[in-house]
């Protein structure tokens, strides 16, 4: 098999004050964070489609990227096989324990169901051949149910029933492979789960089919023994006008109304978040104290362009606080940071992509020592203690217990026994605080 990568080494931890551009400065894999290693806490994983399965197109222009398994020329399952050694390559000298794919990243969709199914099946025992080779894992698995023209109208949530079984054949068969990989968490990625227009659309009825077909891939999970996470992303729109699985909080109240709370979990991406009007920050805190967070699809987008661009996440302060929330409740369960990202069109050199997931990962490891620091040191938990105290006194007892009707709360004001001062929020004090705790980290 021969190299792709030839001119780059396996990625070290060198420290900060080294000036080789192709090393670690921040992650150190084994380094103890809060009672684990780095490496086991950030859990991060390379994405497959964007890294290997995309030639740097856009609707303005060509691919510019040195792709080779992507030419037409070659047998499909030769290059499938090309890249999955590229691909393999790439995660083994980089360092990073898990990637994900979509079932039609690693294999060639044929002219039929079965010989699409055939050539997953093949492509997934060659994973496992190279994931015995280079000791890597899969955070997830999933299905491409938006690039093919079938599912233009969505897949779950399509008009027309046949989709629906088609989506289902295929989701199936994503599971069945992400189970023999020994995958952590399967993801449902409804890329098309929504509308364009409401003049044909009957909203109420696709989005009871999109909890039927839920409550179908629960019943599979549990039939085959798949002990991962079904995770859900969400997505406000793009490349529809609107979408089903618009923010966390959309997402949990669809699972409450369908009775599935507790089967699935949110995979929270940053650039979707700021497309909700959110940011990662809310999008993380609202999840975890909900009890839907499962997992984070790393990347940010360009405050220039209202879509998503997917570019390598460079802001500690933003990924801090994230990792702030999800580290005070105790970390990832079965989820983990994928780099969900992709390269500029310019970036055409072979290592850029090395150049790209060190930058990426570096700042996931600094914001994970800024939001030990920030836990540590109990300034932000106390604060928010202490905004909330009253609620803890006889008064909030009696009115979170019920015990304190509307004529009571009045007679207590009337008496004068109730007559509330403004507070400061200090919220100026705790972004210093913040900021110290970058500054001193770093």
């Amino acid at each position: 098999m021969a190299e792709f990568f030839t001119d780059v080494s396996p990625i070290q931890f060198e420290g900060p004050d080294t000036d080789n551009d192709l090393a670690f400065r921040f992650y150190d894999p084994d380094r103890m964070v809060m009672g684990k290693r780095m490496e086991d806490q950030l859990r991060i994983a390379v994405c497959y489609w964007h890294s290997f399965n995309w030639p740097g197109s856009d609707v303005f222009g060509a691919g510019t990227f040195d792709r080779p398994w992507l030419g037409g020329s070659m047998e499909p399952m030769a290059a499938a096989r090309m890249k999955m050694d590229a691909a393999f390559e790439f995660f083994a000298k980089l360092g990073t324990p898990f990637y994900c794919f979509h079932d039609l990243d690693i294999a060639p969709e044929g002219d039929t169901f079965a010989e699409t199914r055939s050539n997953v099946e093949a492509m997934v025992e060659y994973a496992e051949q190279k994931m015995e080779e280079t000791g890597v894992k899969l955070l997830w698995g999933t299905a491409n149910l938006f690039s093919h023209p079938r599912y233009a109208a969505g897949a779950a949530t399509n008009p027309n029933p046949e989709v629906f079984a088609y989506a289902a054949a295929q989701v199936k068969n994503a599971l069945d492979a992400t189970l023999r990989l020994g995958g952590s968490n399967y993801v449902l990625w409804g890329g098309r789960e929504g509308y364009e227009t409401l003049l044909n659309t009957s909203v109420s009825k696709e989005t009871d089919q999109l909890a039927r077909f839920m409550h179908m891939v629960v019943d599979y999970k549990k039939a085959i023994g798949f002990e991962g996470t079904l995770l859900i992303e969400p997505k406000p729109q793009e490349p529809t006008k609107h979408q089903y699985d618009y923010d966390s909080a959309t997402v949990h109240g669809f699972l409450e109304r369908y009775d599935l709370f507790g089967e699935f979990f949110v995979n929270i991406e940053t650039n979707h978040a700021t497309l909700a009007g959110h940011s990662l920050h809310h999008e993380v805190a609202y999840a975890v104290e909900n009890g839907v967070f499962g997992s984070i699809d790393a990347n940010r987008g360009d405050p220039q362009n209202g879509w998503d661009t997917d570019q390598f996440p460079n802001s500690v302060e933003e990924m801090s606080l994230s990792l702030y929330e999800i580290f005070s409740r105790g970390g990832f369960k079965n989820g983990g940071f994928n780099f969900d990202t992709k390269l500029r069109r310019q970036s055409m050199a072979r290592d850029d992509l090395f150049h790209a997931h060190i930058g990426g990962i570096d700042t996931l490891a600094l914001s994970l020592l800024v939001a030990e620091q920030l836990i540590s040191g109990g300034g932000l938990r106390a604060a928010r203690d202490a905004r909330y105290a009253g609620w803890s006194s006889a008064l909030g007892a009696a009115i979170s217990g019920g015990t304190a009707d509307l004529a009571a709360l009045e007679a207590k004001v009337i008496a004068g026994e109730i007559d509330p001062k403004p507070v400061s929020g200090r919220q100026e004090a705790l972004e210093n605080l913040i900021n110290r705790a970058i500054w001193t980290t770093s």
